[in-house]
């Protein structure tokens, strides 16, 4: 398994706070896969107004983390390095549960498809083991 903290994954995607939505990647396989987590804490500035009296992180800010993952997965390929990959298309994309504060969310992409700078990878969100968010994610490499 290999192993990326934060400062690993911001030699590799553009990302910063507070939009870089993973914490660390626990396995990656370079144009092939990435495993992410996301530890959901109370202070994410999301929070303040999603919903204050129910916290609840974003669909899309969850469906953005898995895009990140992939970004691992894609950017981590030798000829990528130093390079962009922008969303394409969102399909397939199902909210199937709630990501609340203390939640540790699992953040899965795999890349099924790929022919020259555009791809598609196939996410999956989960918080102790439930599906929570899915989607089909296309991509560009710029």
């Amino acid at each position: 398994m290999k192993h990326l903290g934060i400062k690993e994954i911001e030699q590799i995607i553009p990302h910063r706070h507070p939009f870089l939505l993973v914490d660390y990647i626990e396995d990656y396989e370079p144009g092939e896969f990435a495993v992410g987590y996301k530890c959901v804490t109370f202070r994410e500035d999301f929070f303040k107004g999603h919903f204050p009296q129910e916290p609840v992180m974003p669909g899309v800010l969850t469906v953005e983390a898995l895009a990140q993952v992939g970004a691992v997965a894609i950017l981590s390929k030798e000829e990528n390095k130093g390079k962009i990959a922008y969303f394409g298309g969102i399909n397939k994309c199902k909210f199937k549960g709630k990501i609340i504060p203390g939640d540790k969310l699992k953040l899965e992409t795999r890349i099924i498809k790929q022919k020259g700078p555009l791809g598609v990878g196939e996410a999956i969100a989960s918080v102790d083991g439930k599906v929570v968010v899915s989607a089909e994610l296309t991509f560009m490499v710029g």
